[in-house]
């Protein structure tokens, strides 16, 4: 009764945001491509980082879409020894680049790398809050938000890749996290990619989500709640209107409310958030996303499948795919020389373990001296990215690997 309550309020929660039409505020950048200079700076640079060389860039992708890139070239000492190994690092669903500098400095995994010699960019998805320019679109057309994580991985992924190959003159290394897994087993799996990559780290790796138990992501998908939306033209997916923030916020304080109850209704229960992350994580996330990409997880949700968008009318996907049903992933597909380190827990409720478990399996003629796993069985889906733990548990070991590769 409890978890529906709290779903029930997560659920008018979001209604309340479709529904404010509240945006962030849009910045117009300049140019479409390229470092943006310190006058036109008003990004992830001056809102996150501190005592770090931060610089910010511009990706534009083949359909048009502007994404902001954060480039930490440092570490702290502000001295670069040598041209150190670029690493990408990709967010997840509803949430953009600052996911990786929610937890303290000593904490974080971007400030970590770059004390530890990587050249580090992190990447935020079109739609979230940096990332709402387009060369002929605005975020206010329906047009601007025809899109699914098809497009991130078909798009969104590979530009950003190119960009830093461009800066770099190197492979990079990547790390994914949730939604950032799925868009880059997707494009890997699809040969793209693949000339510029180095390895892969997938926390909470997402491929299969037929095994579900987060308690509002299964309500969500089982009610069509998604495509109700889409059907009455809500084409923005709002989890957080200026409103809702401050209802949280409010609510938040209320004596003996224990707001990671709201994280634990989306993505199960986490060992290790404190308040203090739990704050920052309630005044930067969650982010925006398309109405149409909630639809096709949903579609992942309840078919248990990964596929591409299911228009549900044959004679759309023959249009789209030249055939009546949505075109695979196909997970074999991925090379078996690729580096790759699978990390995932025991109470994540989004990447469940019987779903790890499915893809691993499709990967079980990888070589074997080229994928590596790390099962926490105390950690939750947030854990991996806010958890006060991490560095010991995950981000130690994401150090190593990328030594050795």
């Amino acid at each position: 009764m409890k978890d529906y309550c709290l779903t029930l309020l997560y659920a008018l929660l979001i209604f309340w945001g479709l529904a404010d039409g509240i945006r962030a505020e849009l910045f117009t950048p300049k140019i479409h491509s390229g470092k943006v200079g310190q006058e036109d700076s008003h990004g992830i640079c001056k809102s996150m980082i501190e005592a770090y060389v931060c610089e910010e860039h511009l990706v534009t992708t083949q359909d048009g879409y502007v994404l902001s890139l954060q480039h930490i070239p440092v570490g702290i000492s502000g001295v670069k020894s040598g041209a150190g190994p670029p690493v990408l690092l990709q967010h997840g669903l509803l949430m953009d680049g600052t996911t990786w500098l929610l937890l303290p400095r000593e904490k974080s995994l971007a400030l970590l790398l770059a004390d530890n010699g990587f050249d580090v960019w992190i990447i935020s998805n079109r739609g979230t809050k940096y990332s709402r320019g387009h060369t002929s679109l605005s975020p206010d057309e329906s047009a601007y938000w025809n899109w699914s994580w098809d497009e991130l991985a078909a798009y969104d992924l590979p530009a950003t890749f190119q960009y830093v190959h461009n800066q770099t003159g190197q492979k990079l290394h990547y790390v994914g996290h949730s939604q950032g897994t799925l868009i880059a087993l997707a494009a890997i799996s699809r040969n793209q990619l693949l000339s510029m990559l180095r390895s892969a780290v997938l926390l909470t790796p997402i491929a299969y989500l037929g095994h579900l138990t987060s308690t509002f992501g299964r309500a969500y998908a089982e009610t069509f709640l998604a495509e109700d939306s889409y059907w009455l033209g809500l084409n923005e997916f709002v989890p957080r209107g200026t409103s809702v923030a401050k209802f949280v916020g409010l609510v938040c304080k209320v004596p003996g409310v224990d707001c990671t109850n709201i994280l634990t209704v989306l993505t199960g229960p986490n060992c290790c958030l404190d308040s203090v992350i739990i704050d920052a994580f309630l005044q930067h996330e969650l982010q925006p996303t398309s109405t149409k990409n909630m639809v096709h997880l949903s579609q992942m949700i309840r078919d248990g499948t990964i596929t591409m968008y299911n228009y549900n009318n044959e004679d759309d996907n023959w249009e789209q795919y030249g055939q009546a049903t949505p075109l695979v992933y196909n997970m074999t597909n991925i090379p078996r020389d690729l580096p790759l380190f699978m990390c995932y827990g025991g109470k994540d409720a989004l990447s469940v373990v019987k779903d790890v478990l499915s893809l691993l399996d499709s990967l079980k003629d990888h070589d074997k001296d080229k994928i590596e796993t790390k099962y926490l069985v105390n950690y939750g889906h947030m854990d991996f990215v806010m958890g006060g733990n991490a560095k010991r548990d995950i981000y130690n070991p994401i150090l190593a690997f990328f030594r050795r590769h």
